[in-house]
């Protein structure tokens, strides 16, 4: 199902060039021209993601944020004037979670959107993941980040648990080793993607049964690695 943003603009032509753009990319676009239609289309539609400008009539941009942000967790990306920084940071005291600047690009705008929902999704999946797993002999404290052996703390450096919590928060996915090196490292990481398989050989020797034989951690050939839950 098509994720649903609503687009809270009073400027028509705007509305009708970015909801263009926004459904050409897959998504279901709703739309409302000042802050009380925008209350009441957020509370019957329920959206995945807010665009908010802060300049509106009835009730302002940011009064609408402020109500929204107390109803909902949803991502809300504004829409700002050039100038007006104060409005940038009132919107962001108030909940929402990024900006853009009129003009802006279109590109520019649907790769915030990506972004916010990425990131919304993989709240989501962190919350679902439990505090601590369990893997036999080895147990991952996400919430305190250490990894325990037979309930004894494993020292290890902060990168490579890093490494390893992605991994189990993510069962049954395959990563390249350049998306490990982004997800892990960081997008702006210049080292090579051999610290990848350093990490994991490390991290096999301490929690595989048999490192010579992975089970948790497995290397899918041509591509990188992926973490299965053993049994």
């Amino acid at each position: 199902m098509a994720r649903t943003i609503l687009l809270v603009d009073d400027e028509p032509t705007l509305r009708e060039t970015v909801a263009e753009a926004l459904e050409a990319d897959g998504y279901r676009v709703v739309s409302a021209a000042d802050g009380r239609e925008a209350l009441a289309r957020f509370r019957a539609e329920r959206p995945d993601l807010v665009l908010l400008d802060l300049m509106l009539p009835e009730l302002s941009g940011v009064e609408v944020c402020r109500i929204m942000r107390a109803e909902s967790g949803v991502p809300i990306l504004m829409l700002t004037a050039k100038n007006s920084e104060l409005d940038k940071v009132v919107g962001l005291e108030v909940g929402a979670d990024d900006y853009v600047t009129k003009p802006f690009s279109l590109r520019e705008l649907t790769a915030r959107v990506h972004a916010l929902l990425r990131r919304a999704d993989q709240q989501v999946a962190l919350e679902a993941v439990p505090a601590v797993i369990d893997l036999g002999r080895v147990q991952v404290d996400l919430a305190g980040r250490r990894l325990l052996r037979d309930g004894r703390a494993v020292p290890m450096k902060p990168r490579a648990f890093e490494l390893l919590a992605f991994l189990v928060r993510h069962p049954g996915q395959v990563f390249t080793r350049d998306q490990l090196l982004e997800h892990v490292w960081g997008y702006d990481y210049g080292g090579e993607t051999r610290t990848v398989d350093v990490h994991v050989h490390w991290l096999r020797t301490e929690i595989e049964p048999d490192p010579a034989h992975p089970a948790l951690i497995q290397t899918v050939r041509g591509i990188g690695y992926v973490f299965r839950r053993s049994g």
